[in-house]
Order: structure tokens, then sequence, then C-alpha cells
């Protein structure tokens, strides 16, 4: 449900932003919004307690936000508290963030290693990425999982491509168990 949630008001922002031809301004304040919504867990806990009526909450974003972001998306804001999904608000902004990078054809890649990868490999995997994965950009988060034993796992979207020894040996333990001796 919370799925559909952000996606259906995560691509009703989206289309308001192209509709108003404002989708690079949008993204610079939502993903600033989202730093503030993240940093203010108070404020969090103050919008989505149970005991704090509608009006109050949307005259606290109106108070902060009014004048210092944009009208439709200080609307929007206003939008979600009334329908009850301000819980929400983080995954619907992400979700905007991620169909704008789509439109840009940024690709958003997460690799995983067992040691930390030098500037130069780093660079070979994100070209190598921009070869094969059609996107015009890459936006690279790294990290280390010693478990990994070795090779690299990478996660773009919803794909993964895991070349790791850990999970090689994990296939060859499964083959070797099913081989049966006689």
């Amino acid at each position: 449900m919370a799925k559909l949630i952000s996606k259906t008001y995560g691509e009703a922002l989206f289309e308001l932003a192209l509709e108003e031809d404002k989708v690079d301004p949008f993204l610079d304040e939502v993903q600033a919004l989202l730093g503030i919504l993240r940093e203010n867990r108070e404020l969090d806990s103050l919008m989505n307690h149970p005991k704090i009526i509608k009006e109050e909450k949307l005259q606290v974003i109106r108070n902060i936000f009014e004048g210092r972001i944009d009208e439709e998306l200080l609307g929007f804001l206003l939008l979600i508290v009334t329908k009850d999904r301000y819980r929400e608000a983080e995954n619907i902004l992400l979700y905007f963030i991620d169909q704008v990078k789509q439109l840009k054809g940024i690709g958003v890649a997460y690799v995983t290693t067992a040691e930390e990868l030098k500037e130069t490999q780093k660079q070979a995997v994100k070209e190598k990425l921009l070869e094969t994965a059609g996107y015009r950009q890459m936006e690279m988060h790294y990290a280390v999982d010693k478990e990994l034993i070795g090779g690299m796992v990478i996660r773009i979207g919803d794909r993964v491509v895991d070349s790791s020894i850990r999970t090689k040996l994990e296939k060859l333990q499964q083959q070797l168990l099913k081989i049966q001796l006689a």
C-alpha cells in the first residue's frame, strides 16, 4: 500500500513539474526538502501525532515553508497533510527524484566490493556501466563488505549482478550437496 501511495503522489508531483516546466527547480527544492525532513525528526513526530488536529499541522507546514519553497510544492505538501499521507512524504519525494533521474538518463548504481576500490578502479566500473547500461550519467555509491571475499555486487534499480566469490562458493556448495555418492 505504501509503495502505491508513494508512486501515485510522486507521479503527480512529477507530472506537475513537467507541466509547469519546473523539473530542475523542483528537483533542487525536493532534494533540499528531503534533507530538512530527514534532519528534523521532531517535525515528523509532530506531523504524525494523532492528537494534533489537521488544521494545526497545515499551519505548521505553512509557517515553516511558505515563502521559502515554490508555491506549487508548498501546495503539494499541504495536500499530502490534508489527505493524511505525510507519513509517506519521504518516499513520495524519493519517487519524484527517481523519476527525474530517469527522465535525465541518470542511472544510480550501488557497488559493493570486498575491499575499497582505488579511484582508477571506480572510474573503470563507472565507464563500463555507462557503456553497458545505456545511461548518460551514473551516480555511483560504493560500499565495502568483507564477507564477499572477492569480486563485486552491482545493483541498479531492481537489477543485480553478483560476481562475488561468496556467491560462487554458495552455488558450488549447493551443487556439491546435490551430488549423490554411490
